[in-house]
């Protein structure tokens, strides 16, 4: 079972919103692995986020945190607003609760391995909360979380490798660095929610499975419409013929060989995660 499994292409909730979205972009940030700079600013704040995540986790494991607070003052701030926005969290009142940071499960769906990482999952005899920290500045629309792949996979594989009915699942946003004070949305689970996104899984990784075997065969993923205004920020425009105020001196050159696709395949499992 685990050799077969270990040949298994691995897909999280980032790619599958990237796949979703874009599957020529999809394959050139996973199967090509093209990637530009990343914007000062944005890895700064990815960098932020690292360390809240890292503090949290030290927390959840009873480790001391007062030494990564005086060093940071931003952490600090965070930390305190959200202690008191939601102690219970920090300190479940239920001794017996299974708590785990940063909580790791695979589940194999077709030929692929949907992997799912908690930023906390709290589980107790009669539910299992599942909750994820964000330090974007502003929280996004609810429909928007509704949607995004994050939300439906990682509630759609607790209830698939646990015995919690869907019923009795939820998943909590927590958003520290939003205005006033901390934010929360809170998403419930069910049954209709889960055969849905069974069958959205069922639909995409079936598309999926065929564009890679088209792409073997050397065809590229599908393109968006051309007026999707979402090439006019993606770093790929060229590449696609999406955007022609740069020269073709500006493409990337990729080796197309068949021994480069299949490497290419091979080395999707070890890719990291798209952020939300």
């Amino acid at each position: 079972m685990l050799s077969t499994q270990t040949q298994l292409l691995r897909l999280s909730q980032g790619q599958l919103n990237l796949l979703e979205r874009c599957p020529r972009q999809f394959q050139h940030t996973y199967l090509q692995q093209l990637n530009s700079p990343l914007d000062p600013k944005y890895q700064e704040g990815q960098t932020l986020g690292s360390r809240f995540h890292r503090l949290m986790q030290q927390q959840t494991m009873g480790l001391p945190i007062d030494s990564f607070l005086q060093e940071d003052a931003q952490l600090k701030s965070w930390m305190t607003a959200f202690a008191d926005a939601a102690p219970e969290i920090l300190t479940s009142a239920n001794s017996e609760a299974f708590r785990d940071s940063e909580h790791y499960r695979t589940l194999s769906f077709s030929d692929y391995l949907l992997t799912v990482i908690y930023d906390l999952l709290i589980a107790d005899n009669s539910k299992a909360q599942i909750f994820d920290w964000k330090t974007t500045p502003k929280p996004p629309n609810k429909r928007y979380l509704e949607k995004n792949w994050q939300t439906r996979l990682y509630m759609y594989v607790l209830a698939e490798t646990s015995e919690y009915p869907p019923e009795n699942i939820s998943m909590t946003y927590w958003f520290v660095q939003s205005e006033g004070k901390p934010q929360n949305i809170k998403f419930s689970y069910n049954t209709t929610a889960h055969e849905q996104t069974a069958k959205k899984l069922n639909q995409l990784l079936t598309k999926l499975t065929n564009w890679l075997e088209r792409y073997q065969q050397g065809e590229q993923f599908p393109q968006v419409a051309l007026c999707n205004k979402a090439c006019e920020y993606c770093q790929f425009a060229t590449r696609c013929d999406r955007d022609r105020t740069q020269t073709s001196a500006d493409v990337i050159s990729v080796a197309n060989s068949a021994s480069n696709i299949d490497n290419a395949l091979l080395n999707l499992a070890n890719i990291q995660e798209v952020s939300l």
